[in-house]
C-alpha cells in the first residue's frame, strides 16, 4: 500500500476525495485527499521528476504522460508539459484528478515521485509545480483574483524565465516581488529590460503566457546544458562549463550503449541572442575525449572577442548502437591510455557517485 501526502490548491475551495487505483501485478495505491471542485479553464500540467532522475526513468514518465494525454511536451532532462484539456471531456476527470492518477501510477509503478502544477497556461504550471509542498500537486485556478494570489507575493526570481541578471537588474531598481513588477508600467519594465524580454516578463507576471502546448517526443540526441550564475566573458570558466557538459554527454552515452556521430554547441548571450554551430565527428564516438576536442574546436572557431555569455548547451547528435561502431586503430599512446581508462571511471563513478573521479578542473565544482 502505497499513501500519498496531502496535496495542495491555490485560492481553490476543497472537497474531501478519496481515490483507489488498482495497477497490473496486483499493486494498489491508495490516494486520500483533499481536491478542488472544479476549475475547466486550468488545464496545463508541468511535471517535474526529482532532480538526478535517471535517463531511463524519466522516459517512463513521459511515456506514462503519453497515455493520459497526445499534448505532451517533453522538457529534458527533468520535465514535462500535459494539456489535458481533451483528456478531461474523454476520461471525464478534473485535471486536479488526472494529476492525482499520474502521480499515484508514477509512484506505483517506477517509484517516480512526481510535484505537478495545474494551471492556465505553461508558465504558470511551472511556477507553481516549483512550490507544491510535500502534497506534489498544486492548482491555480483560471480566476484572476486566484492568480494574483499566487504570484504577487513571490520574488521576482520565482517568475518563470527570468534569469539572475535580468532579477537583479529589477530589484535595483526596488522591483522585489512579482506583484510589483505586475503593478508597474510595461513601459518602464521594457526600459529596463529591454523592449521584447520586458514585455514579456511584464505579461508572465500578470499571469499571462500565450505559447501553447506543443507536443514533443523526446529528442534521440544527448542535451546538457550549463547556465551561468552570472554573464561572463572569460575563455578559462566558459571551456572549464564545456569540459564539464562533455564529459557529463560522454557518461549518459556510454550508459545507454550507443554514440554520437555530431555535436553541436548552442551559446547563449547575455542580450539572450544565441549562436548554434554543429560540426560531424571523424567516426561516431562515445569518449569523452573526442566529445571535448571537438567541443573545444567549435567554440574556439566562434572567436569571441568580448562576448558576455550566458549559457552553453552542448548536443550530441545522430545516434546510433555503440556494439556495432567500429574503432580506428591509433598509434597515440596517450589516448589509447585515456580510452581504457574510461570503463575503470565509470564503475568508479557507478559505484560511489556520478562524480567520484573527474577532470582535475572539475574536482572543486563537484566536491560538495
Amino acid at each position: 500500500m502505497i499513501r500519498l501526502p496531502r496535496l495542495s490548491v491555490a485560492g481553490a475551495s476543497l472537497s474531501r476525495v478519496r481515490l483507489v487505483v488498482r495497477y497490473l501485478g496486483g499493486v494498489t495505491a491508495h490516494v486520500e485527499d483533499e481536491r478542488p471542485r472544479a476549475a475547466p479553464g486550468a488545464h496545463v500540467l508541468h511535471v517535474r521528476v526529482r532532480p538526478g532522475t535517471d535517463e531511463a526513468r524519466y522516459r517512463l514518465v513521459v511515456s506514462l504522460l503519453e497515455q493520459v494525454s497526445p499534448v505532451v511536451q517533453a522538457l529534458p532532462p527533468a520535465a514535462a508539459l500535459v494539456d489535458v484539456a481533451g483528456a478531461v471531456r474523454y476520461f471525464g476527470r478534473a485535471p486536479y484528478e488526472l494529476a492525482q492518477r499520474i502521480r499515484a501510477r508514477a509512484i506505483a509503478l517506477y517509484g517516480a515521485d512526481l510535484h505537478i502544477g495545474i494551471a492556465p497556461n505553461p508558465a504558470l504550471a511551472a511556477m507553481a509545480s516549483a512550490r507544491t509542498g510535500p502534497g506534489g500537486i498544486l492548482l491555480v485556478p483560471d480566476d484572476p483574483q486566484a492568480i494574483a494570489a499566487f504570484v504577487n507575493p513571490l520574488p521576482v526570481q520565482a517568475l518563470y524565465g527570468i534569469g539572475p541578471t535580468q532579477a537583479g537588474s529589477l530589484t535595483h531598481f526596488g522591483l522585489h516581488t512579482i506583484g510589483a513588477l505586475a503593478a508597474t508600467p510595461p513601459a518602464t519594465v521594457q526600459r529596463i529590460l529591454g523592449a521584447r524580454t520586458g514585455r514579456t516578463l511584464h505579461e508572465r507576471a500578470r499571469g499571462i503566457d500565450p505559447r501553447p502546448v506543443i507536443p514533443a517526443a523526446l529528442p534521440a540526441g544527448i542535451t546538457e546544458q550549463r547556465l551561468l550564475d552570472h554573464d561572463t566573458l572569460d575563455p578559462g570558466r566558459l571551456r572549464t562549463e564545456l569540459l564539464d557538459a562533455a564529459v557529463a554527454v560522454g557518461d549518459r552515452l556510454r550508459r545507454r550503449h550507443q554514440a554520437a556521430r555530431t555535436l553541436t554547441l548552442d551559446v547563449t548571450f547575455a542580450d539572450g541572442s544565441r549562436i548554434e554551430r554543429t560540426r560531424t565527428l571523424r567516426e561516431p564516438t562515445t569518449h569523452t575525449e573526442d566529445l571535448r576536442t571537438l567541443a573545444y574546436a567549435i567554440f574556439d572557431a566562434l572567436a569571441l572577442q568580448r562576448a558576455r555569455v550566458r549559457g552553453l548547451t552542448l548536443r550530441a547528435e545522430q545516434l546510433t548502437d555503440a556494439t556495432g561502431t567500429p574503432q580506428q586503430i591509433t598509434l597515440d599512446r596517450t589516448r589509447e591510455n585515456r580510452l581504457r581508462l574510461e570503463p575503470v571511471i565509470d564503475c568508479l563513478n557507478a559505484r560511489f557517485g556520478g562524480h567520484a573521479v573527474v577532470p582535475a578542473s572539475l574536482a572543486f565544482r563537484h566536491s560538495a
